[in-house]
């Protein structure tokens, strides 16, 4: 059975994120936060709020999943949720002072952390894998509905 091409790619495109994954995870926890609760805090940051629709769509973390590091974060002090003014139905996360002061302690200090590893590639490099990462997701995202109205 001759090996497809892209099984080469596959397993860079896996070996690189279990990297990442290890070295950003690693700085998060000293940072005290789990990689989702930083995902959340990020996110937030430096934006008016937003609903837990729109969070669970810009964020990395499952709609299983958001609740409950929701509530954690608001056990902490770090968000507050407030019905929409538009639409009772809706939820409406913001991060409170407290949360903001975390948002800006944590994610100059991560981005901080991440610089030397990505510097090993030249901003013309950075564009590129930006690029050809998209032009990936998008093709697995296509397949994933075509396979599914099939």
């Amino acid at each position: 059975m001759p090996k497809e091409q892209f099984v080469k790619t596959l397993r860079s495109l896996a070996e690189c994120y279990q990297a990442f994954e290890a070295y950003s995870t690693a700085h998060v926890r000293k940072l005290g936060l789990t990689c989702a609760q930083f995902d959340i805090v990020a996110t937030l940051g430096n934006t008016p709020g937003m609903t837990c629709k729109e969070l669970g769509e810009k964020t990395l973390i499952t709609k299983g999943t958001l609740t409950g590091v929701l509530d954690r974060l608001e056990a902490r002090g770090l968000i507050r949720r407030t019905a929409s003014d538009a639409d009772r139905r809706q939820v409406f996360i913001v991060l409170t002072p407290q949360g903001v002061r975390t948002f800006e302690r944590v994610f100059p200090a991560h981005i901080g952390h991440l610089k030397p590893a990505f510097s090993a590639l030249s901003p013309r490099e950075l564009e590129q894998t930006a690029e050809l990462l998209h032009k990936l997701r998008d093709a697995l995202r296509e397949a994933r509905v075509e396979r599914k109205a099939a």
